[in-house]
């Protein structure tokens, strides 16, 4: 191989680096804005420790552009600050699923050749999440932004159980309605415990011996494929999530364990 060709091949291998910090006013000024709520009165020492919580954050130049009492004894804040550091996003290898997204008609192409029936999806916001808004963007007929929802889909049996379904309940729908699909909805996160509330669920299809003939999904604003996987779960889904993204994942896990 020539000295020229060598050169290209160590070029193709090695990945750029791709420096970014936040942007604000001007590109790499690093301007941020944060905000949070102390359990103080609002007053100009509360102001003062809210500029230097954001110091000890490590932002410089920070600024207190807004702030209002929240009630007896609570204040809130917006910090404008400069953020010093920058990160290579070529270095982040971020988990997700592999899996070709199909628009709705190949999905459902799918679904009728290779399952040769309905696909069967049992949806629930589970234990004391009341939040349906995540399960019905995916579930409900009319779906969320402009794509349809899993019950348009005609290879697709949506059943969408609600809010602040119970996980024995769940498991006891998905045993009646012989599920190939659990899709789980998980918004409220306050202490963590939608991680408490997804394991519960997850034990609990284990010890009923359906862990094996189910595919696990979840979703949620602070859910993760990674999260997800180390629950116990299949696949997880977070924010900018459509009916076609779950449904291919899917259809191709089902496919795949058909297949191993």
């Amino acid at each position: 191989m020539s000295e020229q060709q060598n050169t290209a091949a160590e070029t193709h291998d090695q990945i750029p680096a791709q420096w970014v910090k936040p942007y604000g006013d001007t590109l790499d000024d690093g301007r941020v804005q944060v905000s949070f709520t102390l359990p103080v009165p609002l007053d100009e020492t509360a102001k003062e420790g809210a500029k230097m919580l954001a110091l000890q954050m490590g932002l410089e130049e920070p600024a207190v552009v807004h702030s209002e009492a929240m009630g007896s004894g609570f204040s809130f804040f917006v910090v404008y600050g400069q953020c010093k550091h920058r990160v290579d996003l070529s270095k982040l290898k971020v988990a997700k699923p592999d899996f070709e997204v199909l628009d709705k008609d190949g999905v459902n192409a799918l679904i009728a050749e290779k399952m040769g029936r309905r696909m069967v999806v049992v949806g629930a916001c589970i234990e004391t999440d009341a939040h349906t808004v995540g399960i019905d963007a995916i579930m409900n007929m009319k779906g969320y932004n402009g794509h349809k929802g899993l019950e348009s889909y005609h290879e697709i049996r949506a059943i969408n159980m609600g809010a602040q379904v119970d996980s024995e309940e769940l498991v006891s729908r998905v045993i009646e309605e012989k599920a190939d699909v659990i899709l789980v909805s998980q918004v409220v996160t306050q202490k963590n415990i939608h991680l408490d509330n997804l394991t519960k669920l997850s034990d609990l299809l284990e010890a009923e011996g359906l862990r094996d003939q189910v595919i696990l999904i979840v979703g949620g604003p602070r859910i993760s494929h990674e999260l997800a996987k180390e629950l116990g779960y299949d696949a997880g889904f977070g924010t900018k999530t459509y009916a076609e993204d779950v449904a291919s994942f899917a259809i191709h896990e089902w496919i795949k364990r058909k297949a191993a």
